[in-house]
């Protein structure tokens, strides 16, 4: 069985630390009950003020089918108080069904994203700068099944990917951060990166931004470090060895081109209407905002579920869009859309210097 509980404990006491009076929102869908009481019980325990904000199968569909383009745009001031008032969020993520939003017109998914902006920038601001969020998984069979797996493999996939087999999770996490940061502190030095792999040819400039370490404290599970490129230095192809899955959908294939920092080029076996839907949802959706390199080996294959994927110990990721603003990105958009390659016949070079060479660090 999924140990739920231990779960709660590792994201109450080391993702998102509740301490006494901190008022700690808990969002998720209700198919996740089991997980949501663990972590109110939790809260409780340890003097916080939980608050639930809970979701319901076949809302956003409706919101879709049915929503006039006000109502699709509609920024709730109740959702905006929400995000503006509450000390910290642990977010559980939990689908019933993982392609509920296939048939949406690309243009709606794009005009609900560019709505959501001034949320999104209230939560980086409030929450993701300080530390304040975390993102945890509950296993559904909509999850096993995009995975191919049976629900019982996808538990212990799970479990195995969160350090929860081992003794103390907590203490796994803790070592995991510090090998992080002993790869940041390598890779902050360099001022030029290139990314060479299978149809690919990447070249970014980083001189003075920083590398992060993700250790399990926004997400779990985690396991990266990542930058973001000055917003103008992306030159080169990029081809993605895995489907990009935006809103439930897939585009498989994607090969981008980029010319001083923007896409000049997007292709893709299957959704390259929605590919090019993506990239007009703001000028920022054309640049990079992040560039990041796994490390998690307890995740050893692709999910589509990029809460595990882009942490996978031999891949890199790429996001378009939003930069996170702890690594001094300034890209700014409504998207923040991950990317997966596999890296174990790539290398990866820091100012001509190879740091990382079939899914390894060299160093």
């Amino acid at each position: 069985m999924f140990d739920v509980e231990k779960l709660a404990v590792l994201a109450t006491e080391y993702c998102v630390p509740v301490s006494e009076g901190k008022k700690i929102g808990i969002i998720g869908n209700i198919v996740a009950t089991p997980l949501i009481q663990q972590v109110f019980k939790q809260i409780l325990l340890k003097g916080g003020y939980p608050e639930p904000r809970l979701s319901v199968d076949g809302l956003e569909e409706l919101l879709f089918i049915h929503g006039t383009d006000k109502q699709i745009t509609f920024v709730s001031p109740f959702k905006r108080f929400f995000f503006s008032e509450i000390d910290a969020i642990i977010q559980i993520f939990a689908e019933n069904n993982t392609k509920r939003l296939s048939t949406v017109l690309p243009t709606k998914l794009k005009q609900y994203a560019a709505s959501q902006r001034e949320i999104i920038e209230i939560h980086v601001k409030r929450h993701l700068k300080l530390g304040g969020w975390t993102l945890l998984p509950y296993p559904t069979q909509a999850f096993a099944q995009e995975a191919e797996m049976s629900l019982f493999e996808y538990q212990d996939f799970i479990t195995k990917a969160c350090f929860l087999d081992k003794q103390d999770p907590v203490k796994e996490w803790k070592d995991l951060s510090k090998t992080q940061e002993n790869i940041a502190l390598r890779l902050n030095k360099a001022k030029n990166m290139r990314f060479v792999g299978e149809d690919t040819d990447l070249r970014i400039n980083v001189e003075g931004r920083t590398w992060v370490n993700c250790d399990g404290h926004l997400n779990m599970p985690d396991g990266e470090v990542f930058t973001t490129p000055l917003e103008n230095s992306a030159e080169g192809q990029i081809r993605f060895t895995y489907p990009g899955i935006y809103m439930g959908r897939e585009v498989q294939n994607i090969i981008l081109t980029f010319q001083n920092g923007e896409v000049i080029k997007a292709e893709a076996q299957k959704g390259e209407d929605l590919l090019n839907e993506i990239l007009k949802a703001d000028e920022g959706a054309k640049r990079i905002g992040e560039i990041a390199i796994g490390t998690n080996i307890g995740i050893d294959r692709f999910t589509k579920n990029m809460l595990f994927d882009e942490k996978m110990g031999y891949c890199i990721h790429l996001a378009l869009g939003l930069a996170p603003p702890e690594s001094g990105g300034k890209n700014q958009s409504s998207i923040h859309w991950d990317l997966l390659k596999d890296m174990r016949t790539g290398e990866i070079y820091a100012d001509n210097e190879l740091v990382y060479e079939k899914g390894k660090f060299t160093f």
